[in-house]
């Protein structure tokens, strides 16, 4: 009790700390842009490009040059109106100070300057400024050059004119602070998704983005060029190219009700997917909200009335359901809305009511006057729903028959699972693992505590190009299944997955380093991807880094996973003596190494390397997956040729 009233005492208003200025975002760096990993790194960019389109979607600027340069800086130009310099009546102070040194300031608050923008709460570039060593910002504006540059977001100068100019536009440079980011490298190709995205959303907007690290083969920087004349349309074709059509083009609308402008575009393929991807001012909301809600409510009711009256399901002694009629579906939505309200987990979920109506509205007139149109394509999509609705009948008998059976054995796990005795899905983690051979040395080599062991035999369905009652067939996935302890269907949707028994929250995808186990590997991400997406979007999906090489000479030896590390292990035990003293093994497989070995390497968490697999551009992910595991051979060939000499693909 004593104890309780000393803290008490200890606890005044000395003991209220304020963060002034730009030091709460450096204190919390994650409440701002996310997390200080990769995705954060990258979130800098968004920030200061989403002021570029904002000023693009005011009708100012046409285009953005990105530039990624040798030391890991990010230079951003727009052609836009420029960040205005002259004195802030309130801050007694330049507006571009008090835009790149005060939160909450920036235009997007006064509605007569940006209808929508993409930045939420006007934290955006001053945060970018708190969390770099530099940053340099460079205006063009009425003739004339300003500039003023910051060291971890203070001024070191006041606001300066420099020069005369004939451009207009706004040039900001800045440097990552290395010691808040775990991750210090730019990613090209994660720019380029989010640049190309971006593209297809702004019609009209050209982005450029150049990688003065690398050069191609006449030695010039890297670059792409985005700019998309089609807009949402190009989109779903680009997200669809390697799918079977059902009909010859996208459709597409771009209209406004009750003042929230409305874009979708859709199109059927003769896959079993749906993919829906939807935007909200140019962010991505990964959990959908209102605006998916007015597009599904649209799209349901809409198809079912054209197909009652037009008598096509009259034979048909069959329910329909929401889920049947988005089977094969590709569509992309993309509202702009004033004032967005965003929950879910991770804000990427739209709670504007009035938005549902909007959509809804919209997307009905869409599809009416398409259907009335195209009677053969409107025949073809209403097929496809009832092949859809039997089929997700035969999956519904088929997943309730894995259940039953796992009740009625008990506890229902496959025989060749080696559980873990702990019991805490935070604290345990299964391997899959390829074969039968390399799971014998898991199962020995493993910590019997926390670590549980499922071999895999052989290579798993294709779920690309599968029906959804296939998938409870296959013994394989099956095993997978009920070893995760999770159940599919929840409250009668077909793809929702209920977690509340899930036995792991690391699931790592163990396979040999050669085309076969890449090939296993990319089958598994590819069902985690279709079926799963809740699991890897909650960060519990890894791939294990086994190594390629074990260099050893005498008694010494060491594990290498690149080229470059095993000629550097060479050339280290081998000293002074003769580079072919060293013995350099190649495992070409898992069960190539001892228990020991495959513990030291690629198991203890103390010592091993996992990749985490992530979600950062789910429209990339679904283009990706389907034309590596699709149909469509062209588009793989461009692919693999585009992409060979760099040997692997990250996913």
């Amino acid at each position: 009790m004593s104890d309780g009233s000393q803290q008490n005492k200890d606890y005044g208003a000395n003991n209220i700390q304020v963060l002034e200025g730009l030091e709460a975002v450096r204190k919390r760096p994650a409440m701002y842009i996310g997390d200080v990993g990769v995705k954060g790194l990258h979130h800098l960019i968004w920030e200061v490009v989403d002021n570029s389109i904002d000023e693009a979607l005011a009708g100012h600027c046409d285009t953005i040059n990105v530039t990624i340069n040798e030391d890991n800086s990010i230079t951003v130009k727009d052609n836009g109106r420029g960040i205005p310099t002259a004195m802030h009546d309130k801050e007694k102070k330049s507006a571009l100070e008090v835009v790149m040194t005060v939160l909450h300031a920036g235009g997007k608050f006064d509605k007569d300057t940006y209808k929508v923008s993409g930045g939420l709460h006007g934290v955006g570039v001053s945060c970018v400024n708190a969390l770099s060593t530099m940053l340099r910002a460079e205006v063009h504006r009425e003739g004339k050059i300003f500039e003023q540059e910051y060291s971890i977001g203070k001024p070191l100068y006041p606001v300066r004119e420099i020069g005369t100019t004939d451009y207009r536009g706004t040039i900001i440079h800045f440097k990552p602070d290395t010691s808040i980011f775990i991750v210090s490298e730019y990613k090209y190709e994660t720019v380029a998704n989010r640049l190309r995205e971006l593209s297809f959303l702004n019609k009209g907007i050209k982005l450029i983005l150049t990688d003065l690290r690398n050069k191609d083969d006449d030695g010039n920087p890297i670059t792409d060029e985005f700019l998309s004349e089609g807009g949402l349309v190009e989109f779903v074709e680009y997200i669809d190219q390697a799918r079977e059509r059902l009909i010859p083009a996208p459709m597409y609308m771009e209209g406004e009700k009750d003042g929230v402008p409305v874009e979708v575009s859709m199109i059927y393929n003769d896959s079993y997917a749906e993919n829906v991807s939807s935007f909200v001012n140019n962010i991505n909301t990964h959990e959908g909200g209102t605006h998916v809600s007015g597009f599904r409510m649209a799209l349901t009711r809409t198809l079912k009335s054209y197909a009652d009256k037009s008598g096509m399901l009259a034979k048909e002694k069959i329910e329909i359901s929401g889920d049947d009629f988005r089977e094969g579906l590709t569509a992309v939505i993309s509202v702009k809305v004033a004032e967005p309200q965003f929950e879910g987990q991770t804000k990427t979920k739209l709670g504007n009511s009035e938005v549902t109506a909007a959509v809804s509205g919209c997307v009905q007139e869409m599809l009416e006057n398409f259907l009335e149109e195209n009677p053969k394509e409107a025949k073809t999509i209403v097929d496809k729903v009832v092949l859809a609705a039997k089929a997700r009948i035969a999956a519904r008998k088929a997943r309730e028959m894995v259940q039953r059976k796992n009740v009625l054995t008990g506890t229902g796990l496959p025989g060749k699972l080696a559980d873990c005795a702990n019991s805490d899905p935070a604290e345990c983690e299964i391997y899959l693992v390829e074969g039968d051979s390399a799971g014998g040395s898991a199962k020995q080599g493993r910590d019997r505590a926390f670590q549980a062991i499922l071999p895999l035999r052989g290579k798993i369905l294709n779920v690309e190009k599968a029906q959804t009652y296939r998938i409870y067939e296959n013994d394989e996935i099956k095993n997978i299944i009920t070893a995760l302890g999770v159940r599919m269907g929840k409250d009668g949707d077909e793809k929702a997955l209920d977690l509340e028994k899930l036995r792991y929250h690391k699931i790592i995808i163990m396979t040999d380093a050669d085309i076969d186990g890449s090939h296993i590997r990319t089958l598994i991400l590819t069902f985690f991807y279709r079926f799963m997406r809740e699991l890897v979007e909650l960060g519990y999906l890894y791939i294990a880094q086994p190594p390629f090489y074990l260099v050893k000479k005498g008694t010494k030896s060491e594990y290498c996973w690149t080229e470059e590390q095993r000629e550097a292990a060479v050339q280290r035990l081998a000293g002074n003596g003769k580079l072919d003293s060293v013995n350099v093994q190649r495992y070409k497989g898992l069960g190539e190494m001892n228990p020991e070995q495959l513990w030291e390497t690629t198991m203890d968490p103390d010592g091993r390397t996992l990749k985490q697999v992530t979600i950062e551009s789910a429209a990339e992910a679904d283009h990706l997956f389907s034309m590596l595991m699709g149909d469509e051979v062209a588009p793989r060939r461009d692919f693999i040729e585009r992409n060979a000499k760099y040997a692997k693909v990250d996913v």
